[in-house]
């Protein structure tokens, strides 16, 4: 059953995302993890939204976004996440 991981993001510094982004996509390929969408708010409906940016990406399995997460290709990337943005991650599944 595929995953979702929805990012929601509020950027600090946009050079330092810059580079998380990228590093983010290198980490990404051996769990052959697929960006869906990436994109800025442009207006809210309903409700408040606090983040400017989301990002979805699809796992195969939560096995799959779990090992990517914990593996040393991510974590080496979140003091630089940190300093760059606020952000949420969480894990959807079907």
């Amino acid at each position: 059953m595929s995953v979702m991981l929805v990012g929601r993001v509020q950027v600090k510094a946009q050079e330092l995302w810059i580079a998380y982004v990228a590093g983010v996509r290198d980490s990404l390929k051996p769990f052959s993890a697929d960006t869906v969408f990436r994109g800025q708010k442009t207006d809210e409906l309903s409700g408040q939204e606090t983040y400017s940016t989301i990002v979805l990406i699809e796992f195969s399995n939560s096995e799959m976004a779990l090992a990517w997460f914990k593996s040393p290709a991510y974590q080496a990337l979140i003091p630089l996440r940190d300093s760059a943005a606020d952000v949420q991650i969480t894990l959807y599944s079907q």
